[in-house]
């Protein structure tokens, strides 16, 4: 098999929205189909007709897009193996059932659901592993033929023969399933509908699917799809099972610990490279010492065989982190773009306010820059910008570090008076030479930098820590500031409003 050959899939239900670990899945396929110049396959797994929803579908192939991936093959951009919906290739999936059937691999089953309650509670309390008995798999065909003709429901099993079934997965070597494990299990129920692990076979079949990449939990049903290539007399892909993504309790992850929509964390504002970046590692590494590189570094370097076998940590600190060393590392423009909607939502600015005021926008963001780490945390430390002068709340401990000065509202009100005359006819200032200025108006006066830089903070600010003081003297201009520091040094020359 040349690599150009090679084909993989990644094929969502369209029943929710697309979580994090599936995210990682569709990102493994398309790094490895990448690497080796082969084809990306997006395929619609939307065979429950009651949880299924386009809305679904749509959401999916835009959170991959704006994850960066993209696909050679599915139901968006067309190709030779379609249609990409299960839902439009039910004819195909009968067709192959009924070849099946008539050449000894599938039976009809008339059994009851009541029959198989009681059948399946009996071997649990027996402590067996639940499985059909087989109870119609000897049925004459005389007789299946007229129980039907007769109007009787049935659906069709299929025959797992004696013996063993071993495939090779490309993650943990050559793996063997005794057939004794493996139920004879229903490929088309009576209504007509076949499922899942008969429809997948013929799809990866008719879509020339080379390698097959996904997730732990689909292992048990790899000999089921095994016997289905192998009774068709089909070649047999390479699978490549990937590691289960755990919380940091060593449990499945849950939504308590993590597992949660992918959109849901591009809505909070992750960088989509911080994702990508991050769910690169819940099984893989680059090279065991570098935890952050970029798209290109996983697909130059991404295996299969490479891919742990145990189980992986979501840590969400460490995916927060991340997070914010991509908004460190990346433009000041670009972080604008991306920080400009969670500005909106929050009513802090409009986007005519974006454009008509990008050059400050992108001066708060750069202020800003190392101080947060997902998009959404910018209007919550910008906040106080936008705050009326006599508007700003002050939190306990930047109140409590403001009034332990004496003479604090005396002092505020004395440096406003000389701050008025630094400004250039104007809001222009530039932050290094007002710094180094104020510090040397303190040192005239005696003062300690304490007794002027916790009271102005404060009043400007709210807040006991951020930014540059000059840096938001330069963002909220002379009237601002002025205005400012006029209504907390009064506010600090009353009582405190708490006491």
């Amino acid at each position: 098999m040349s690599d150009k050959n090679i084909r993989l899939r990644f094929a969502p239900s369209p029943t929710g929205q697309l979580h994090i670990g599936g995210a990682r899945t569709a990102l493994f396929n398309w790094a490895y189909a990448r690497r080796m110049g082969g084809s990306m396959v997006l395929r619609i797994e939307d065979t429950d007709p009651i949880r299924s929803k386009k809305e679904y579908e749509v959401a999916i192939l835009d959170g991959l897009k704006r994850m960066g991936m993209d696909w050679d093959e599915g139901p968006d951009v067309g190709g030779p193996f379609g249609p990409y919906r299960q839902t439009e290739r039910f004819e195909r999936y009968l067709g192959v059932a009924a070849s099946l059937f008539q050449a000894g691999w599938a039976y009809r089953c008339f059994c009851s659901s009541e029959r198989l309650v009681e059948l399946r509670e009996a071997q649990m309390e027996r402590k067996e592993n639940p499985r059909y008995d087989g109870c119609c798999k000897d049925l004459p065909k005389e007789a299946a033929d007229a129980r039907v003709a007769a109007g009787e429901r049935a659906v069709l099993r299929f025959s797992v023969p004696e013996g063993q079934t071993t495939f090779t997965d490309l993650i943990r070597g050559e793996v063997t399933f005794q057939n004794t494990e493996v139920d004879d299990w229903i490929m088309v129920r009576a209504d007509g509908a076949p499922t899942y692990n008969f429809v997948v076979v013929v799809d990866d079949s008719d879509m020339e699917i080379t390698h097959v990449m996904r997730g732990e939990e689909h292992l048990t049903n790899t000999p089921k799809q095994v016997l289905i290539f192998r009774a068709l007399g089909l070649d047999v892909p390479l699978y490549a099972h990937l590691p289960l993504m755990l919380g940091k309790d060593g449990k499945k992850l849950s939504k308590r610990t993590g597992d949660t929509a992918l959109q849901d964390y591009l809505d909070l504002g992750y960088p989509p490279e911080a994702v990508l970046n991050f769910l690169c590692l819940q099984g893989w590494a680059l090279d065991g010492e570098n935890d952050i590189f970029s798209i290109e570094e996983l697909v130059k370097n991404f295996t299969p065989e490479s891919v742990a076998k145990g189980g992986s940590i979501f840590d969400p600190e460490k995916f927060k982190w991340m997070a914010g060393e991509y908004v460190r590392r990346d433009s000041v423009e670009r972080l604008a773009e991306r920080c400009g909607p969670y500005m909106t939502a929050a009513g802090l600015m409009t986007r005519e306010e974006l454009v008509e005021r990008n050059e400050w926008f992108l001066r708060a963001v750069k202020v800003e820059q190392e101080r947060f780490s997902l998009y959404s945390e910018l209007p919550g430390r910008l906040a106080y910008l936008f705050a009326g002068d006599g508007d700003v709340e002050w939190d306990q401990k930047a109140e409590q570090g403001a009034r332990k000065h004496e003479g604090g509202a005396a002092i505020l009100a004395d440096f406003a008076t000389w701050l008025a005359s630094q400004f250039d006819g104007g809001d222009a200032v530039d932050p290094g030479a007002l710094g180094a200025a104020t510090k040397e108006w303190i040192g005239e006066r005696g003062l300690k930098i304490p007794g002027l830089f916790q009271p102005l903070r404060c009043v400007l600010t709210g807040a006991a820590g951020g930014a540059d003081l000059f840096e938001i003297i330069g963002l909220l201009g002379h009237e601002k500031t002025l205005a400012r520091i006029a209504a907390g040094a009064a506010r600090l020359a009353e009582e405190p409003r708490n006491a």
